[in-house]
């Protein structure tokens, strides 16, 4: 399975609790974290609810 590397380019301040929550649940804890998980359905799902937070990279 392929990796994708996700890095926060915006902040989480004045967001909706679901795309806070989604970011810490990618372990994105503030703007320029970056984070390695699994390509699948899930975190794909996951990064399409805050596209606009972050960016996506296959590794």
């Amino acid at each position: 399975m392929s990796k994708i590397r996700i890095k926060q380019i915006k902040s989480s301040i004045k967001r909706i609790k679901n795309q806070k929550l989604i970011l810490k649940a990618l372990g994105l804890r503030g703007i320029g974290k970056e984070v390695t998980h699994d390509d699948s359905k899930t975190i794909l799902g996951m990064i399409e609810k805050v596209k606009h937070l972050v960016t996506v990279k296959k590794i």
